[in-house]
């Protein structure tokens, strides 16, 4: 399938911040078109809440995508989830199991984001982290070229 334009298939998935004692979760919500992240949250659980509070705003700010790919966890299997993508009409889509290269551009977020931010901090607590990960997504978003999308990103008002 040719992904050409904004909101035509968006993504999103989990992982995990280090801090200087335990971890935090990290969503981000991302559009496949112009690799921009349209949301993200932070939580010290691993329940659904903070995937559909970032859900919410992305669709608030962005509205609704065509189609939506995240992996089976429980969170994106949630009837929560699930429901809210029905109510706006998104086509829900799944990764096989294991198959983390089926979200290959997510997961190139989640290097970036390691590499260039997480692993050069020692975050201290969650709000040291949040600081710090605000920083680095609002440069990803604005400044940090995505070279693969150029045609998209000129059109797409959230590239900026």
């Amino acid at each position: 399938m040719r992904i050409d334009r904004p909101n035509q298939v968006w993504c999103a998935d989990i992982t995990y911040v280090p801090l200087a004692k335990g971890f935090l979760y990290l969503v981000a919500i991302m559009d496949w078109s112009s690799r921009k992240v349209l949301a993200w949250r932070l939580s010290n659980t691993m329940e659904a809440h903070f995937c559909i509070d970032a859900l919410e705003e992305a669709l608030e700010r962005h509205g609704p995508p065509e189609i939506f790919n995240t992996d089976q966890g429980s969170q994106f299997t949630a009837w929560a989830w699930t429901q809210r993508l029905k109510d706006f009409g998104v086509r829900i889509s799944m990764d096989g199991r294991g198959r983390f290269l089926d979200n290959i551009f997510i997961e190139r977020l989640w290097r970036s984001l390691k590499y260039e931010c997480i692993y050069l901090h020692a975050f201290v607590g969650g709000s040291d982290a949040r600081r710090g990960i605000e920083d680095w997504m609002t440069f990803y978003n604005h400044r940090r070229p995505h070279t693969a999308c150029e045609p998209a990103c000129k059109s797409d008002p959230v590239a900026g």
